[in-house]
């Protein structure tokens, strides 16, 4: 008999569901977080048995779990996951049930679990980058310091004249305590940044696909191995090139580009409901919902399969576009028309130029 296996994972608990073949709940217990409370619940099923969870906090230790028990786990991508966020009860039980619904109905919207080895990529990587982080921001409580009293160097001021020259400034008591300690904390992060860029370095040179990533005009080792790290596509969503418009839906690049003024946020355009809306909504009679079923063009293939551009990546261009029309000329103002008076019909010709008299109406007779 198949079984399957639904957990909703929480900081401290964790809702566990098992359900057989014709979807019947056999268990739903909610459980601390740990191995003996969750084998507890799923060690007596046997091996290979699949076991849905989504990516919330902390997911990584229920994946070496179910792995190191033959258990086969799915790791659902949370935002694709409608049936949990459209349900009208909702709760850790409802939520467990449902995910172990979904894998047995094999409609899970999965995401890629990476292997041991390249989380661990990922957890020095996002070292690395939250302590960059963490020294730009006592860079800019520096400068901000500075710029309060008036004081800028072109040159900087983290190189050996910079620091000498911040050391002579004359300042107050509390405002030269904060560049000291300022001071001091970056120094103390340097030295586990250099370590980690060493270590860097080291994955990178043992990695081939890097030298190949890193012929990409301004790509570095870093960099590379940033995007080695991440999967291609996601496992939930097919690609572009494979999307086919249906009857009366827009394409989903129009949808999550949208801008603000049209109504459709990038989160609705993501989740589906103004596609399925476009979907169910009929055309007004006279119009077509699409264009006849043709064979495109091999030009019109090849602009669909051009990789798409983000807004932010064309606010540069349109910048320029939007100076260079404010720079020329102007067209010259229009003069307002003349409200065009309606002449009363007298019967002849109205000469041209000259207003027609009203019609006067004929007096009634005087009964005599």
């Amino acid at each position: 008999m198949s079984v399957y296996v639904g957990i909703d994972v929480h900081r401290k608990r964790s809702q566990v569901a098992v359900i057989d073949q014709d979807g019947e709940v056999l268990a739903n217990r909610n459980v601390p977080n740990g191995v003996k409370p969750i084998l507890s619940v799923i060690g007596g099923l046997p091996a290979g048995m699949p076991a849905a969870f989504e990516a919330a906090f902390g997911w990584g230790w229920l994946v070496e779990l179910l792995e190191g028990y033959g258990f086969d786990p799915h790791l659902v991508h949370p935002l694709q996951c409608k049936a949990i966020a459209s349900a009208r009860l909702k709760n850790d039980k409802v939520d467990a049930a449902i995910l172990a619904q979904l894998l047995r109905a094999d409609l899970l919207p999965e995401a890629w679990i990476a292997p041991p080895t390249v989380r661990q990529l990922r957890a020095l990587l996002r070292h690395r980058i939250q302590l960059v982080r963490l020294r730009t921001l006592l860079r800019n409580r520096i400068h901000a310091i500075l710029a309060d009293h008036g004081h800028d160097r072109p040159g900087g001021c983290w190189s050996g004249p910079g620091r000498a020259w911040l050391a002579a400034l004359e300042l107050p008591a509390a405002s030269r305590e904060v560049i000291e300690d300022g001071r001091a904390l970056i120094d103390a992060r340097q030295e586990p940044i250099d370590r980690l860029d060493g270590e860097i370095r080291q994955h990178a040179r043992r990695d081939p696909r890097v030298k190949i990533v890193t012929q990409l005009p301004g790509v570095g080792p870093f960099t590379a191995l940033v995007i080695l790290a991440r999967p291609a596509t996601s496992a939930g969503s097919p690609p572009r090139a494979s999307w086919r418009p249906g009857p009366g839906s827009p394409p989903p690049s129009a949808a999550a580009t949208a801008p603000s003024g049209t109504g459709t946020s990038p989160s609705r355009a993501r989740s589906g409901p103004a596609g399925s809306c476009a979907r169910r909504r009929r055309p007004p009679s006279g119009t077509r919902a699409s264009p006849p079923a043709t064979r495109p063009s091999p030009a019109a293939g090849a602009r669909r399969s051009l990789p798409l551009r983000s807004p932010a990546s064309c606010l540069p261009a349109l910048t320029t576009c939007s100076l260079a029309l404010r720079s020329g000329p102007r067209p010259p103002p229009q003069r307002p028309r003349r409200p065009r008076q309606r002449a009363y019909r007298t019967g002849g010709r109205q000469a041209p130029g000259e207003l027609a008299q009203p019609h006067e109406p004929a007096t009634p007779r005087s009964m005599t």
